[in-house]
């Protein structure tokens, strides 16, 4: 019984360590609201197992470009929407709003993840710190799961689970930031008219 007293003992001892070391969500928060630009390398594992690859580019508050390698696909946030263009057809693209997608967490124009009820989970595996997040608001949009390294905090990967609980994951490369982007890659409307030949 002393040795099982003693174990449960010491496991808890070296569990208050793994604890510690998850990245404390006032300095996500500061990490996530510094980032102006940037851009990297992604690849996309979808509900259906599928793997996609691109590029991405960030341009906070409220604009992000996903482009998709070898395949005419662009998702893109900007003017508070959310617009999905697929070449292989010819009808205008699928838009929602961004504040109905869990990526506005990130896009927002102040993060702040200590607000009531945003975060779900806060996590250290032992090398990386595991932030669920959801809107607090609106819970019912899903949640964005996002995947940090410390020293210096690097963003690694994030999970969006939709309405539906389809999970979409996305892996990035090694972040470039402070590069120049302009703001017209992210306009939903030049995009139209380009595709239309206008």
């Amino acid at each position: 019984m002393k040795q099982v007293l003693l174990a449960l003992v010491l496991a808890s001892i070296a569990a208050v360590p793994a604890l510690a070391d998850a990245i404390p969500l006032n300095a996500i928060s500061r990490y996530l609201n510094g980032i102006e630009t940037a851009e990297a390398d992604f690849t996309q594992i979808n509900d259906d197992g599928t793997v996609s690859t691109g590029h991405l580019y960030l341009r906070r508050p409220g604009n992000m470009r996903f482009e998709y390698a070898g395949d005419d696909l662009l998702v893109m946030a900007g003017g508070q929407q959310v617009a999905i263009f697929d070449g292989r057809s010819n009808t205008r693209p699928d838009q929602y709003p961004l504040r109905e997608t869990p990526l506005s967490i990130i896009l927002d124009e102040q993060v702040d993840l200590s607000r009531s009820n945003m975060v779900v989970r806060h996590e250290f595996d032992g090398t990386s710190t595991r932030v669920v997040a959801q809107d607090p608001d609106r819970p019912e949009i899903g949640s964005l799961t996002m995947v940090f390294t410390p020293d210096p905090i690097e963003l690694r990967q994030w999970v969006v689970r939709d309405d539906t609980g389809a999970e979409t994951t996305v892996v990035l490369g090694a972040m470039e930031e402070g590069g120049s982007i302009p703001l017209t890659r992210f306009s939903i409307t030049q995009e139209i008219q380009r595709r239309r030949g206008d």
